[in-house]
């Protein structure tokens, strides 16, 4: 029980590691014992993270771009030619879009699900043999990031983001079934209020916002984390397909 949630030894990839939500999850990974690689769209802002994360373990910045496949798979390669294995993927990297429904473009549309609901299938399957590699001695690990929105309808006009986020929290119990069979355990995490660059609301207007959150407060780095770490380790290991809610109770109000 002393190693339930260690990660000591575990390689972590965590898209979107550079800032935000993504950035709570590498800060956790790398506190129990994992070697953590983090990719973002912007080099400058991947290893000046990469640097600053580094004082709490070996953590790797591989700047990319995963909207599209070639760049999924021209990651994964990268990946491949550092790591002979790979335990934990983390796949995190979002876009959002708001606009009305009578002017909400295409570009808004394919921005976002290829972001939030393609790319996440696409490096998971990239990444697979370097997955199954990590699956020898215990589960290796896929944690898709969606969120509230994809469970309960939101007041703001982001109808791509919350299809896209609802189609990932289908995906995440897909893939569960099928990579289970290769000791691959597929989960998921769908946060509330966290302050990030996305949530700018949560960022800049945290009481106001934390006024309508039961918990009485928004989310911070240590609840992102400890779910993150929960089911990257062995804790973690018969939540199959699940999408753990990590909101303070929001999705309780919604209706």
């Amino acid at each position: 029980m002393n190693d339930l949630f260690s990660l000591q030894g575990r390689v972590a990839l965590v898209t979107g590691g550079s800032r935000g939500i993504g950035r709570m999850i590498a800060t956790g990974l790398l506190s129990q014992g994992a070697r953590v690689y983090i990719t973002a769209r912007k080099a400058a802002a991947c290893d000046q993270a990469a640097a600053e994360l580094s004082s709490l373990g070996p953590c790797i910045s591989l700047p990319a771009d995963v909207s599209t496949v070639d760049a999924a798979r021209a990651l994964a390669a990268e990946i491949a030619r550092r790591e002979p294995a790979l335990d934990i993927l983390v796949n995190n990297a979002g876009a959002a879009w708001g606009e009305a429904f009578e002017t909400f473009p295409e570009s808004g549309w394919d921005k976002v699900v290829d972001l939030n609901l393609k790319a996440p299938f696409f490096l998971t399957q990239a990444l697979h043999p370097l997955l199954k590699a990590g699956a020898q001695a215990r589960p290796a690990k896929v944690i898709n990031i969606a969120s509230i929105d994809g469970i309960s309808v939101n007041p703001w006009e982001t109808y791509s983001y919350a299809a896209s986020k609802a189609g990932l929290i289908h995906l995440t119990r897909r893939m569960a079934l099928r990579l289970a069979q290769d000791n691959i355990v597929v989960s998921g995490i769908a946060p509330g209020a966290f302050a990030s660059e996305m949530n700018k609301q949560a960022r800049d207007h945290g009481d106001e916002v934390a006024r309508r959150v039961p918990a009485g407060r928004v989310g911070t780095l240590e609840d992102m984390a400890g779910a993150a770490i929960y089911l990257a380790s062995r804790a973690g290991d018969y939540v199959l397909g699940e999408t753990l809610v990590v909101d303070g109770g929001v999705t309780h109000t919604r209706g």
